[in-house]
């Protein structure tokens, strides 16, 4: 394996990368990614939650600058809490790509994740939160869940698997919407275009870091993107097989701290 070069960027997704199963973050993770900044990298997380529900985890890393969030939709000043950019999902849009995927598929469950820092996510009847942890407000009708600007819709289905969902979906909205597989139960839509590589390009050129000192990690297909744009990608063990496919380099799983062993090799 080449060794591969000096970087200025840590990019890191956090469900099933950087956090643990209890959505905590180790100490040796913190302590490994202290050593890469003090030695002059900037670490940006990189995560298909929205905003508002990353706020309490970038507080307690001590994180004040940029993050990209709601898979590239959005890009977060922690220290002002506001949004520097953000493409929403328009609702017309939404609703014919769900009745699609319906159309092909039988009936599906949905959530929404709204727009803004103060943003709700949504859940319809029938939906289940693939994070128990992460709030979530249930509504009565589908309807409801466009009374506001929304950045993604999260699908469900009671018998299909999340690849299944997705491919089903893929071949029939991807010409509206940006399909995406970002975790166990969580096949999303997003507006078109809109990738975790498009949100780190914006924040790579905010910070005036360029790709080629990018380094990445995550687990699931949607962070395909971002390792294509990255000079090195790195995923975790237990990885889904299409990001494995596409990874420079596989390090240990979350939970024995994979993003650590590797930071700590860089960076010594």
């Amino acid at each position: 394996m080449p060794a591969p070069p000096a970087y200025a960027l840590v990019a890191t997704d956090l469900d099933g990368t950087l956090l643990r199963g209890d959505d905590s973050v180790s100490e040796r993770s913190r302590a490994a990614l202290a050593r890469a900044t003090a030695a002059g990298a900037r670490h940006l997380v990189v995560t298909g939650r929205p905003a508002p529900r990353v706020k309490p985890l970038l507080a307690s890393l001590g994180i004040t600058g940029l993050a990209v969030c709601g898979q590239g939709a959005q890009l977060y000043d922690a220290g002002a809490d506001r949004l520097l950019a953000s493409v929403t999902l328009d609702r017309e849009t939404a609703e014919v790509a769900l009745g699609k995927i319906e159309a092909e598929v039988g009936e599906v469950y949905a959530a929404v994740d709204q727009d803004g820092v103060d943003g709700l996510t949504l859940i319809e009847p029938g939906y289940r939160m693939p994070h128990p942890t992460l709030p979530a407000h249930r509504v009565q009708r589908r309807d409801e869940l466009w009374h506001k600007p929304i950045t993604k819709v999260l699908l469900r289905h009671p018998v299909l698997s999340d690849d299944a969902l997705a491919a089903a979906a893929r071949g029939v909205v991807g010409c509206l919407a940006t399909v995406t597989m970002s975790g166990p139960g969580t096949v999303e839509l997003q507006p078109r275009g809109i990738t975790k590589a498009t949100g780190l390009a914006l924040a790579a050129e905010h910070l005036g870091l360029d790709r080629s000192a990018a380094l990445a990690f995550g687990d699931m297909p949607n962070d395909i993107p971002m390792f294509r744009w990255a000079a090195w990608g790195v995923a975790m063990a237990d990885a889904h097989p299409e990001l494995k496919a596409v990874a420079d380099e596989v390090t240990v799983s979350n939970e024995d701290d994979g993003v650590a062993v590797v930071l700590e090799r860089l960076f010594g």
